[in-house]
């Protein structure tokens, strides 16, 4: 049976963003660390989740890169309210955010968009995500327009594609323990500061 490091209030940060960057850290034991699910809501609070790459990390929010007109850009232009979770299953930890999106600058989606592989950049263009596609052979024939428009130049962010990032005013730390008896940490966001709380499992 596999053993987990108990996580104690003591051993934590009284900051979540930098204790995730901690477990973010010690995360890559994993294939892919930036997989996260972001669940977002219409405006009549219908959710939607799917997994995002986590391309943003910083002091204060944490962030994502997407098509502005997909179903969860539509639904954040309609209600900025989301939630990310992070799994890291060799450790047996998740972490929870909660809290408002916005939409990052351009300058910072553009010096990201600069940093994409090419084929990614094109791809950005030729997708019109979550809209219906009649045919892979359509999109396949799109992407060649769009690599012979762009030969020998570089490519420009669309305008319809950049950043978000979330701003958490509530944050979980869940630790797996053995029979079930697991670890969970509340940060809830205060005028104050941060108040730590320990839940039942």
């Amino acid at each position: 049976m596999a053993r987990w490091v108990a996580l104690d209030e003591g051993d934590c940060d009284r900051d979540p963003m930098v204790q995730f960057a901690r477990w973010f850290d010690e995360g890559s034991v994993m294939v892919d660390r930036e997989a996260v699910a972001l669940v977002t809501a219409s405006a009549d609070g219908r959710p939607s989740a799917r997994m995002v790459l986590l391309r943003h990390l910083d002091a204060t929010s944490i962030g994502w890169y997407t098509n502005y007109e997909s179903v969860k850009g539509r639904q954040l232009a309609e209600n900025p309210h989301a939630a990310i979770l992070w799994y890291c299953e060799p450790l047996g930890r998740q972490v929870r955010f909660e809290g408002l999106v916005a939409p990052m600058s351009d300058a910072e989606s553009d010096v990201y968009f600069a940093q994409r592989p090419r084929g990614h950049q094109i791809g950005a263009h030729a997708s019109r995500q979550s809209e219906p596609l009649a045919s892979r052979a359509a999109l396949e024939a799109r992407v060649a327009e769009l690599e012979a428009s762009y030969a020998g130049r570089d490519v420009a962010r669309p305008a319809h594609w950049g950043g978000y990032r979330l701003t958490p005013t509530f944050v979980e730390f869940f630790q797996q323990r053995a029979d079930r008896l697991h670890d969970r940490l509340w940060y809830t966001a205060t005028p104050d500061g941060w108040r730590i709380e320990r839940h039942y499992p």
